[in-house]
């Protein structure tokens, strides 16, 4: 089913031509294909054009996140985009989380989702079974 597919657009595709990425994702959302905005915050968004969108999550480029432990612009940056995602009913995804501090400062922030070499580098389909099965949630 539709509702089982998640396709992320870039921040920059989607601003390149907005009117067409609005009704593009608008015909996908009607058959119930979940839409995200990668790279969030990289590029030249209009916030208008995103309360538009028909998209659940923004993720957090890696950008933002690689220095939030130390520099209090990335945090208030971060911590502005999680509240804004969740003012307007979107969940949050974060990329390139590498420490327990960064982790922890988002989900202190109500991040919903991370990814990063925390858990684990990128791996081949095969060992994803056995990354499973060695407890990847125990951390």
């Amino acid at each position: 089913p539709a509702h089982c597919l998640e396709l992320e657009l870039t921040e920059g595709v989607a601003m390149t031509d907005p009117l067409t990425a609005i009704a593009m994702m608008d015909k996908l959302h009607e058959r119930g294909v979940l839409l995200s905005i990668d790279d969030f915050g990289t590029g030249y968004s209009s916030l208008s054009h995103l309360k538009r969108f028909k998209v659940y999550k923004l993720k957090i480029d890696q950008s933002f996140v690689r220095d939030i432990t130390d520099d209090p612009e990335d945090r208030a940056i971060v911590s502005a985009i999680i509240s804004m995602a969740d003012s307007l009913g979107m969940q949050t995804i974060a990329e390139g989380v590498e420490t327990a501090g960064q982790l922890a400062f988002l989900q202190a922030q109500g991040c919903t989702e991370v990814q990063g070499y925390y858990y684990s580098r990128p791996v081949p389909a095969g060992q994803f079974q056995q990354l499973l099965e060695q407890g990847l949630g125990k951390r």
